[in-house]
């Protein structure tokens, strides 16, 4: 919180930019650069979704989500790092080898997953979205395999496999006594009380929703960088601080997605919010299958090469169409705004300063 009450003010220092057509100055205080900073991931999202669209296929894309039911979301919540990571791992898993039977699709996947924790109402509510393209290799790399139109993956059979495999590896960390558990959980250190909890959640049903298809790559592109880098909230949602309390928009899917208001205390609304801290060094953003890491452009150039498909001059590497992001634009004249000086951040001791614009 720290970080981001700092965020672009004189705190943190900044520079002095002037325009190269009208000359007009102004000062551009440094951002916290803090990943839960709803101001602070412009240059992130420009430079990640650069890298993902040299990585898009001619393909339908999917979307798919899993979530945790509630006795599960509380046992995250007490052991973020351990549990998120089986959330991500067990997603992924789920996806490759449900698609890896020849009845489903007996193919080889290619998995963008994004862990987002909350809700509309700023609750915890661990899920991750699952961006997929509809098809792959087959098993043996020689063909490219495609799902049906329309149509990727059975989401009961998915959501089964989710359930089993996400169990199984929450009791595997129980076991390796990865867990932590405190206040209203603290009964479930017990072995006999983790059993029973893992039993009521073998007996619950577990939502795995597949969205409908993306209309094309460029649905895609938009769709990640609205969310990909986005935490809790985004400022635009905010309306207004008023008597210590904070009002904002959310949307009630339960009606039909109808927009609606929420005031909360101050107090609250930063409680809220501070729900959805990573821990330290974790990843929300990864990648599976064929999209994973290492060998990651071998395995797109043998899909191209399946595809039979030759990249365009605009998606060639070593281009960036999200490099002009970078570059400021004057609020006057829409000219290149220029780095002229440094603000020193022991400008923060005195006033904020001020700069001559006209």
């Amino acid at each position: 919180m720290g970080a981001i009450t700092a965020c672009r003010t004189a705190v943190l220092g900044g520079h002095v930019e002037q325009c190269d057509d009208c000359g007009a100055t102004r000062i551009a205080y440094n951002s916290c650069r803090n990943r839960h900073c709803p101001k602070c991931q412009g240059a992130a999202r420009a430079q990640w979704l650069a890298e993902r669209q040299a990585e898009l296929l001619p393909v339908p894309y999917f979307h798919v989500v899993f979530t945790l039911p509630a006795p599960a979301r509380e046992i995250a919540f007490q052991n973020k790092a351990v549990v998120y990571a089986v959330l991500f791992r067990c997603a992924a898993e789920t996806l490759t080898t449900i698609a890896a039977d020849p009845k489903h699709l007996g193919a080889q996947l290619g998995v963008t997953a994004v862990l987002h924790t909350w809700g509309q109402t700023l609750q915890h509510h661990p899920h991750v979205h699952c961006v997929v393209p509809g098809g792959g290799p087959s098993l043996d790399g020689t063909r490219w395999v495609a799902c049906r139109p329309g149509f990727f993956l059975p989401v009961r059979v998915l959501s089964r496999l989710f359930r089993r495999l996400f169990l199984q590896e929450l009791q595997a960390a129980f076991a390796a006594g990865q867990l932590r558990f405190f206040s209203d959980l603290a009964h479930l250190a017990d072995p006999a009380a983790f059993t029973q909890r893992l039993d009521q959640l073998r007996r619950t049903d577990w939502v795995v929703y597949a969205k409908p298809p993306f209309g094309g790559p460029e649905q895609v592109l938009a769709y990640l960088g609205r969310y990909a880098h986005r935490v809790a909230i985004a400022n635009s949602r905010l309306i207004s601080l008023a008597d210590g309390k904070v009002s904002f928009s959310w949307k009630d899917y339960r009606q039909n997605r109808k927009a609606k208001v929420m005031t909360l205390d101050a107090g609250e609304f930063m409680r809220r919010f501070l729900l959805h801290t990573l821990p330290d060094g974790f990843h929300r953003i990864r990648h599976y299958g064929f999209l994973a890491n290492g060998g990651r452009n071998d395995r797109l150039a043998l899909c191209r090469q399946l595809l039979a498909l030759h990249l365009p001059p605009d998606r060639e590497a070593g281009t960036d169409p999200f490099a002009k992001c970078e570059i400021p634009a004057c609020p006057h004249c829409g000219g290149t705004m220029r780095r002229i000086d440094v603000v020193p951040r022991a400008c923060a001791r005195d006033q904020p300063l001020r700069c001559d614009t006209s």
